[in-house]
């Protein structure tokens, strides 16, 4: 089957998903249609004397001594077990297309510095030149291996077997939703027939939590934890750290159907455009995450009318949560006031690099499943966000096109959309 302009329609036929409420796509449902949080209090390391204490946490999934890196990269093989068995594509260690992964910038933790500064033999202050030194002993070498930004995509290559060169990809916030855009557009242009496309990050440590706060990103409001994320609310002050990851399976759908897979939605738009405006903040006319969805829409072949229901951004910091009303009012006119958009950020966190993948996740979940998830915490309406919010409580209704925004740092904007069936 083709779509409107000749290309192959992208499937999806495998989900897997592990978040701070919990593993599997089954578990992190039920939570997240229930308005459970996975916000709680940080104990993975002392958070004395820091404004902000709290995080969606995957505390159940460890690495010892903790690395993001390798906290990121357990993340992701959690994930991908589940989407490929779900799949059942390829053979064991066999996958039959790319993989193209999110992960966060690595950079050394705190133990491995403090290991490279004991080994260097200084008794007074550590300098680089000492650090250096140690390091050239050759004793830390899987250390070097695994603070190499395309590392963790290597091992997962390599683990489950897809073909070519791993992809790794880094593009703020937007991160998750880009790997999906990037597995579509291959399996459009007819270089492959499935594509295995991942958001992971596990950096909710000590150095990512201050320099959030540094920038005033963060919510202080740390007691309650499960109260503190609260997207479109007039009292939200900051987004709350998450982590977790996602995959998917991506197939075109004639290759999906020659083998009697099961097809769990359909990627029918993508859009995305840059904005160069400032490195935290938006454009102030909105225009690019405009762009980015109205190309969402037009990429469908879909009109803003086709839209059932926005899976937001929703970060719960002032300006985003005001700045992508306004995009989605420009985009859908009045009528955004009826549609509704919830924000899955107030039980999970921010997510970071994996957000857009959890977030199509809970898309296509949405669409399987015809219910809405909740935007829990919401007490206080902010007269300047219009919008029917899904307060609270999630939602049964006929959702059959699902845009899901991304918008990251940088001026990232990465927008999919997502459909029950295929359109010809």
């Amino acid at each position: 089957m083709k779509d409107r302009n000749g290309r192959p329609v992208v499937v999806v036929t495998g989900i897997g998903l592990v978040t701070s409420l919990g593993q599997g796509k089954t578990d992190n449902w039920a939570a997240l249609t229930a308005g459970k949080s996975g916000i709680r209090q940080i104990t993975r390391f002392p958070t004395g004397g820091l404004r902000t204490t709290i995080a969606g946490t995957v505390d159940f999934v460890k690495a010892e001594p903790f690395c993001a890196a390798q906290l990121s990269e357990n993340f992701a093989r959690i994930a991908v077990e589940e989407a490929v068995g779900e799949a059942k594509i390829g053979g064991k260690g066999d996958f039959p297309g790319p993989l193209f992964i999110a992960v966060p910038p690595v950079e050394m933790e705190w133990p491995q510095r403090e290991a490279l500064a004991k080994a260097s033999g200084q008794t007074g202050d550590v300098t680089y030149a000492d650090l250096l030194k140690a390091a050239a002993t050759g004793a830390f070498k899987p250390w070097h291996d695994l603070f190499l930004f395309g590392t963790v995509a290597d091992r997962l290559a390599e683990t489950f077997g897809t073909k070519g060169s791993p992809i790794s990809l880094s593009t703020a916030c937007s991160s998750g939703a880009t790997a999906i855009q990037l597995g579509v557009e291959a399996i459009r242009r007819g270089e492959t027939d499935a594509a295995l496309c991942v958001g992971t990050d596990g950096s909710v440590q000590a150095e990512a939590l201050i320099r959030f706060s540094l920038l005033s990103a963060l919510s202080t409001q740390n007691d309650p934890p499960e109260g503190a994320s609260k997207p479109f609310s007039k009292n939200r002050d900051g987004f709350v750290m998450g982590e977790g990851a996602a995959a998917l399976v991506l197939e075109s759908y004639a290759s999906a159907k020659a083998r009697g897979a099961k097809i769990l939605g359909v990627i029918a738009g993508c859009g995305e455009k840059g904005d160069g405006f400032h490195r935290t903040r938006t454009s102030p006319d909105g225009m690019p995450a405009i762009l980015a969805m109205r190309g969402a829409i037009a990429d469908a072949g879909l009109t803003p009318d086709d839209i059932d229901y926005v899976n937001a951004h929703g970060t719960s910091t002032p300006e985003n949560d005001k700045m992508e009303s306004l995009g989605c009012m420009a985009v859908m006119g009045e009528r955004m006031k009826s549609v509704p958009i919830s924000s899955n950020k107030s039980m999970i966190g921010h997510t970071l690099t994996a957000a857009g993948a959890v977030e199509a996740v809970f898309s296509l979940l949405t669409i399987a499943n015809q219910k809405i998830p909740p935007t829990i915490n919401y007490a206080q309406p902010d007269p300047a966000i219009p919008l029917d919010v899904v307060p609270n409580v999630a939602r049964d209704a006929r959702v059959r096109h699902v845009m899901s925004n991304s918008f990251g740092f940088g001026g990232q904007n990465t927008v999919l959309l997502f459909a029950a069936e295929a359109r010809q």
